[in-house]
């Protein structure tokens, strides 16, 4: 019931990290993770494509230094194959798309306006397996298909090459110049789209199956290359992950080139051998991919399938893998992946359906402090159920260890019940409250198949457990010959309640104690509020139990002396030395 209870809780504070937790489960899982896949467009950077350069007509020049009239066919074919519009000032439509709006607008090209003398009659959908889009226009003069897309499959269906209007043939020479510029521009981190185009005659309309479009026999217009600036705290939780011990692979549909450019300033990969291509991917068997994930950090110009083919070789490979996406065809990655992470703003309901978590920011760096929080979630939990079995424990020691040594029962169902109803429910809910340690992603992600006993938890359990008996035990014996002036082993009054208040309070110290299960409580340099507020409810409680006449009489109290009341403090209190004793000696000789 605590466990629960602390995920339930815990979960609400993720929300205050930008993360929605859909599964109770994967917040455990979270704090496993060692592989995060990443999308690179809107994750890893900030979705706000810009046109940096342009390629057209044979001249590489600036976004902003395009001609209407030289560039008339550059400018039109980017505008009319596109889905987004820009009307009073609002923008809609894919970051992408409206970079090319954008790019147009200054020179007074709109796409409305186009439109209306050039009216689109049919299309085909970009599709990430086809990686182009095109549309088909009238234009009272006959039909002109606009198709936009990957370079590489634009330049290898155009047969020829617009130049300052004139159509002319695709030589070699040319197309060697085009992947020149292609290459510098995707050095240089820019995303880019070609652009090619096919014209009929007024009564031809053209042959294709596919709704009167071709997309073969193009003539190539030009290309743009578009910059995306990285989160700048994309950097940093790439940083956190290497020093947490998590790898980051960044997966994305542009080339290798381009997708590098941006893997290097992110610093996700250094060398050029750490990337592969998708149509490298097909090409290897799963033993090679496995083999080769070791160093792979970058998967460039990919497609939905082989991110589920990327997740299920890690997911084989040992690692605890989260996988982000946020479009229809994420769906079967994030499904795959232990914790599918959902884009919250740009994701697609389906994306969101799939996956375990939500992130409301669509932000990278939210990733990190979500892996953080999984972590110091199992923590707590780990803490919560240490301080469950031992204080339980000790119980069950105290009352064995009375009955070994013929002594008279030192507590009473109905003062166990108390105990751990009040004594024990109120701290080990707030002890699920406690903040992360500040070296929490700084240590190696944990085994999924170690269990909750691991770290030596179960022998803290038992040496625990009997320290706790021991002081109850001490507490009995002092407040029987306190009563009686000698020691007599029998019912004692003052001694059931001397041993019930220091097992109580002894049960509070040790929560305080479980802030830290290895490092000094004082060390810690954040309070845990709700851990006080729980000590003070279970303080109150425990001595109005012991004062107030009707709870005494019904409980078989009697009212100690402040002397008694005291020496049962101090003993609980030593409960607080003892431990970190213990865990100072450990640290020692962990060094």
């Amino acid at each position: 019931a605590i466990v629960t209870m602390v995920l339930a809780l815990s979960v609400s504070r993720m929300v205050k990290v930008n993360t929605i937790v859909k599964r109770l489960p994967s917040v455990e899982t979270l704090g496993c993770v060692s592989v995060v896949c990443s999308d690179k467009t809107g994750t890893l950077t900030q979705n706000r494509m810009t046109v940096k350069e342009c390629y057209t007509n044979g001249e590489v020049k600036e976004g902003k230094m395009l001609d209407q009239e030289k560039d008339k066919q550059f400018l039109q074919g980017f505008v009319l194959c596109n889905d987004a519009s820009i009307e009073n000032g609002a923008r809609i439509g894919d970051p992408t798309e409206l970079a090319l709006l954008l790019m147009a607008e200054p020179l007074g090209i709109h796409r409305e306006q186009l439109e209306q003398r050039m009216q689109r009659v049919a299309e085909l959908a970009f599709d990430s397996e086809r990686k182009r889009m095109t549309t088909l226009h009238e234009d009272g003069r006959g039909w002109i298909s606009y198709t936009k897309g990957s370079p590489d499959e634009i330049i290898e269906r155009c047969q020829y090459v617009l130049i300052h209007g004139e159509k002319q043939p695709m030589t070699p020479e040319r197309k060697r110049q085009i992947y020149q510029v292609l290459s510098r521009f995707t050095s240089r981190a820019l995303r880019v789209l070609a652009l090619g185009i096919k014209e009929s005659a007024v009564d031809t309309f053209p042959e294709s199956t596919t709704g009167g479009i071709s997309e073969n026999g193009l003539t190539f217009v030009g290309m743009v290359g578009m910059a995306d600036p990285i989160r700048p705290e994309a950097k940093e939780a790439v940083a956190e992950f290497y020093r947490a011990g998590v790898k980051t692979i960044m997966i994305t549909g542009d080339r290798v080139d381009t997708a590098f450019a941006i893997a290097r300033e992110l610093g996700i990969a250094t060398d050029r051998r750490e990337c592969i291509s998708g149509e490298e991917l097909v090409l290897l068997s799963e033993t090679e991919l496995k083999d080769r994930l070791s160093y792979l950090r970058v998967f460039a110009h990919v497609s939905p399938e082989h991110k589920v083919r990327i997740v299920m070789a890690c997911k084989q490979n040992g690692e605890v893998t989260a996988m982000t996406g946020d479009g229809v065809n994420d769906a079967p990655s994030l499904k795959s992946a232990d914790v599918g992470i959902a884009m919250g703003k740009m994701g697609t309901d389906v994306a969101k359906n799939a996956a375990d978590i939500v992130l409301t920011d669509d932000n990278f760096a939210t990733i990190a402090k979500a892996i953080a929080q999984g972590r110091s979630i199992y923590e707590n939990i780990r803490k919560s159920v240490l301080f469950l079995l031992s204080s339980n424990f000790g119980e069950i020691i105290t009352m064995l260890c009375a009955i070994i040594l013929g002594f008279a029962a030192p507590l009473k169902s109905s003062h166990i019940l108390w105990i751990n109803l009040i004594t024990d429910a109120f701290p080990a809910l707030a002890l699920g409250m406690e903040a992360g340690e500040k070296d929490i992603m700084q240590r190696p992600p944990r085994d999924r198949k170690e269990g909750i006993f691991a770290g030596g938890l179960g022998v803290d359990v038992v040496w625990q457990g009997f320290v706790i008996a021991l002081l109850t035990l001490a507490a009995y014996l002092i407040g029987d010959y306190m009563e009686r002036g000698h020691f007599a082993i029998e019912n004692s009054a003052d001694g059931m309640t001397m041993a019930f208040l220091t097992m109580s309070l002894t049960e509070m110290f040790h929560a305080f104690n479980m802030r830290r299960e290895r490092g000094s409580i004082f060390a810690v340099h954040r309070q845990n509020w709700y851990l006080f507020g729980a000590m003070a409810f279970s303080l109150i409680a425990t001595t109005a139990v012991i004062y107030i006449p009707a709870l005494k009489q019904a409980f078989q109290f009697e009212s100690i002396s402040p002397a008694e009341y005291l020496i049962a403090v101090g003993l609980a209190f030593l409960i607080i030395p003892i431990v970190e004793l213990v865990k100072l000696f450990r640290r020692l000789g962990s060094k």
